[in-house]
Order: C-alpha cells, then structure tokens, then sequence
C-alpha cells in the first residue's frame, strides 16, 4: 500500500532541514528530559530518528486507512441528531487509528502525555493527512488548539485539559457569528460572570465553527458589559462534559464533507476564562489564527500534492492519437507547472514553520528562565520572520491548491467532471482553502505592512548573498532582477502616498515578494537536492518571472485617478 510519507523523498528532505538541529535542541531543552521519561530523545540524531518514524507512521495510516475510507467519508459526510454530531464510518475508523498510533497532542510536553514535537515534524504530519483526505485533517489537525490553551492558560487547566487531549478527545475554535466573519470584533455571543457558582456563562449563537461537537472548545466571547469592539472580548474554554452547548445543524457544503460545519447554540453554558480579561481577540486569538493559518497552508500543500498524484498518474494511463497524454506539450507543461507551485509551496510553508519552531521554542523557555540577550535578539528576529511569512504561506498555498485542483480536472478532460474520479473530489475540497481562517484578501491586509516596511525586501537581500550551485547561477541573476523590480514597484505605490492606491495593488504586490522568496528558497533546496527540486527551480522561475512582469506592468501603468473605473 501507499506510504504518504516515504514516497514523497521531498518531505524527509524538509525534516532534515540544517535548522532543525538548533530548534530541536531548543524544544528538548538540551535533551533534559531523557532522565525522566524512558521514550524522550538522547541527543539531535534521536531526535530525528523520532520524527522520521511517528512521520511514518502517519504516512502508513494515512495511505491503508484514511485515503481508502476518503470517498466513503465524502459521501456520507457527519450527522446530526438531539444537538449532537455523529461522524461518518470511515472519519470515526481514522479517528480511532490515529489515536491508537499515539497520534495527538504532538506538539505538547511529555509530562502532560504528549510527544514534545516541534511544529515542523507536527505541519508534516498534517500535510500527509490532508493528502488523504482534507476533510478529515480538520477535525484531526484541530489538536493544535491546545498550544493556545498551553501558552496562555494557567498550570491548573493545562493538567486537566491537555492530558485529555493527548489522549484522542477532539478540539474546535469557536470564533465566527452569524453577524461577525472576518471582522470578530463584532462578536456579541454573551459572557458573564456567575457569582453564586463562581463560573462564567456562555449565551448566544456561533456558526461555521469546524469540528462543532469537539470535547474541548476554545470560545471567543464578550465579557465586557456595554462594549462593541475588540476590546470587550475575552477567550473561554468550554468542556462538552458540562453541557450547555447544542448543534443546531450541519452546514451543507461544497466540499470538506467528513468535517462537520456546525451552528452552535449556548444556553448558560458554564465556561473558563483563558489568561485576562479584555485580551481575547488583541491577544489570544491572534496567536490562534496563526497556528491556523499554518495549519491551513499544510492542509493547502498536501491538496497540491494528492491533486499533482492524480493528474500524473491519469496522464501516464490515458492514452490518445497512439500515445499517453503526458507526452503532448499542453499536458507535461501543466503538470510541470504544477509540480512546480508545490515544491515552492512547500520549501516556503516549512521555512515559515522553522521560523514558528525557533520563537515559540525561546517564547516557551521564558517562561521558566530569562532568556540572554542573545536569544532575545534570536526570538524578536524570527517572530517577525514567523509573523511576516505566515500570510504568504496560507495565501499562496491555498491558492496554488484551488489552481492545481483546477489543472487536475483539465488534465482528466471529460472524466474529470465524473464523481467516480477522485480529482473532483480534491477540487471541491480545495476551494475552501483561500477562505476559511482568513480569505486570501486578509492574507494580503496582513502581509502588506511588511512589503512598506521593507521586511520582505530585506529577507529578499539577505537570501541573495547565500551561495547556490554553479548550475543555478542563471537562475539568481534573473532572481535579482525581479527582486528589483518589486522594489522598484513598491517605492512608486508608496510615493503616491495614497492608502486606496496601496489597498487596490497591495495583492500585486504581495504575489510579486512571493515569488521571488519562494524562487530563492527552491533554488537553495536545489542547490542541497537537485534530483529533487532542480527542475522545479527552473520551472518555477519562469513561472515567476512572468508573474513579476506582469504585474509590474501593470503597476507602472495604473493611475490613481484609474481608481474610479474599478469601484462599484
């Protein structure tokens, strides 16, 4: 049977990325927990000998039983009967698989029973399940909800929750409201204090909340009487075991058919507060979405992948005019393409993921000790590195997941559009990528102040002076290139100094500093790796550099008084 790990070699290349050995040594705290726990890690070759295999592992599963149980799961999809969710066969089969392999709570300590990884190994794991089956890597991949509970609740919560959650119970963010999507500070779903039980209270409705039913729900609330913005709202944890909590329905969906999108009803639900009061959305929320948003970017690259796995492999076995479809121009160009956007996808969503490794690492340690100046300088520098490449990450991602999605269909022609091919499953399973937890569109609010400062420009520099391989010395010269052209851009947007101009080419100029990190961070994996990646380096340049004179183009020529032709 498949393996969904060892038969994509560009994984293991990732794992084993020169960076590991300083956020291993950062999450092991020098490996000291090797005298307490018998399973804990003896030194970095240890270290990786463990993620390699626990990758395996979920490799296996996911290729015997969640990708076999995906179509079964799409058709069936969750029910929901007296407020309560039901999954599918298959989802509760995966379910039961992935918890019995020991599968949960990764990312958390080894004395709460967790396997103590870092995020990269975690974001693998969660690419090779979505590759499976999307939809089940919502409910599965909702684990990671517990770092926010880790980070920011106190040690009395953290002993009683996150054990249960290493053991297999399920998590949800409860953020959105009918009448509060992208913009939550909106939410009005009611808290308040119980004196006489000493609790909190939870009233109100939230809707499109994945995995609704979960055991554990982390709850955005408004605890502050007479408020209407962010600062009003304050986060809550809320345990199914006490109830107050009732489904009032499953969406309907386009795709994500194993993921139960539920509308919740709370009724006097009894809840905890998460950290202070006030913080729940300036604070609390934000370091949410962002493990989201990196969650969302693996699930994004494992569609690119089982998307590129089916349009290769009906290419090679449809035949037509005497011949096998991959070998006409139209069709191997596609799946070049294709193969391309995944690889620069991915070399970006696990350089963003070390970056996450490496300051939530010394973020943690601070807690117990003060960190050394130095490794306050290290956190600062790779927070801003993490904050600043998280939206190119998810929004790139789940973009190149709708194109691939897209390209597989035409590669498959008329049976494409056929439910039996697995292809219109992957495309319907894709779309939601660029929506949920920040639409594309958002991804580009948050990115944009890092193209104005110069953030991106000097990451951009600074990859310039690392050296690549004779071979690829074409490739930088034309990279640096396009490196100035958006700067180049990006000094003519700010001179206007007109913020709708900025606003209405912000997206121009997000995808224009995408490119060309992601075209450096290719051509440095294949420098390490060119039976890997060298053909996509080259593929992927001339990809981007047609996208970057694209839009410089367009750029140089937009006036703002153009501005007008485009409002509504």
């Amino acid at each position: 049977m498949a393996n969904f790990y060892t038969d994509i070699p560009e994984l293991r290349f990732h794992l084993n990325n020169p960076m590991m050995e300083r956020i291993c040594e950062l999450k092991e705290r020098n490996y000291q927990d090797k005298d307490e726990f018998h399973h804990a890690p003896l030194n970095y070759h240890d270290a990786m000998d463990s993620y390699d295999k626990v990758l395996e592992i979920t490799g296996e599963i996911s290729g015997d039983i969640i990708a076999p149980n995906a179509e079964g799961v799409d058709e069936e999809g969750p029910h929901c009967a007296n407020g309560r969710v039901t999954y599918a066969k298959g989802t509760q089969e995966n379910l039961d698989a992935m918890v019995k392999a020991g599968l949960n709570g990764m990312t958390m300590p080894r004395r709460y029973g967790g396997l103590n990884f870092p995020i990269t190994p975690y974001t693998m794991c969660a690419e090779i399940v979505a590759a499976a089956d999307a939809g089940f890597g919502n409910i599965w991949s909702l684990q990671d909800c517990i770092e926010t509970l880790y980070e920011f609740g106190n040690e009395d919560q953290h002993s009683r929750f996150i054990p249960r959650i290493c053991k297999g119970e399920t998590m949800s963010m409860d953020l959105t409201e009918p009448d509060a999507g992208s913009d939550l500070q909106s939410v009005m779903l009611k808290a308040s204090f119980d004196e006489q039980e000493n609790c909190w209270r939870l009233n109100g409705v939230k809707r499109f909340i994945t995995n609704g039913d979960a055991d554990l729900h982390l709850v955005l609330a408004r605890s502050e009487e007479g408020t209407k913005d962010g600062r009003g709202l304050s986060m809550f944890v809320y345990d199914k075991q006490d109830g107050g909590v009732d489904v009032r329905r499953i969406e309907n969906k386009l795709g994500i058919h194993g993921s139960p999108t539920c509308e919740l009803v709370y009724k006097n639900a009894k809840a905890e507060l998460v950290g202070d009061r006030k913080l729940g959305l300036i604070k609390y929320v934000m370091a949410l979405m962002n493990g989201a948003r990196l969650g969302i970017a693996a699930q994004s690259v494992g569609l690119s992948q089982a998307a590129y796995d089916e349009g290769l492999a009906y290419a090679k076995d449809r035949k037509q005019f005497g011949k096998a479809i991959i070998e006409f121009p139209a069709v191997y160009d596609m799946l070049s393409i294709m193969k391309a956007k995944l690889d620069a996808g991915r070399a970006l969503l696990y350089q963003t993921s070390r970056y996450v490794d490496i300051y939530k690492a010394l973020d943690d340690i601070a807690h117990n000790r003060k960190l050394t100046p130095e490794e306050r300088q290290e956190q600062k520098r790779f927070a801003k590195l993490a904050d600043s490449f998280t939206p190119l990450a998810k929004g790139m991602n789940s973009e190149y997941a709708n194109q691939n999605a897209y390209d597989c269909i035409q590669i498959h022609g008329g049976s494409g559009f056929m439910m039996e091919y697995a292809c219109q499953r992957i495309y319907r399973d894709a779309r939601i990528t660029s929506i949920y937890e920040g639409t594309t569109q958002l991804q580009t609010v948050a990115a944009i102040r890092y193209v104005t400062n110069g953030s991106y420009l000097a990451t951009i520099r600074e990859y310039e002076n690392i050296p690549c391989a004779v071979e690829f010395e074409g490739l930088m010269a034309r990279l640096n290139s396009m490196a100035d052209k958006f700067e180049a851009c990006t000094n003519q947007i700010k001179g206007e100094q007109n913020q709708e101009l900025l606003d209405f080419l912000a997206r121009r100029l997000m995808e224009m500093a995408s490119h060309c990190i992601m075209s450096h961070l290719l051509i440095q994996d294949a420098t390490r790796a060119p039976e890997l990646f060298g053909k996509s380096a080259r593929v992927y340049l001339n990809y981007a550099a047609a996208e970057v004179d694209k839009h410089e183009a367009f750029i140089k020529a937009f006036k703002a008084d153009e501005l007008a032709d485009y409002r509504s």
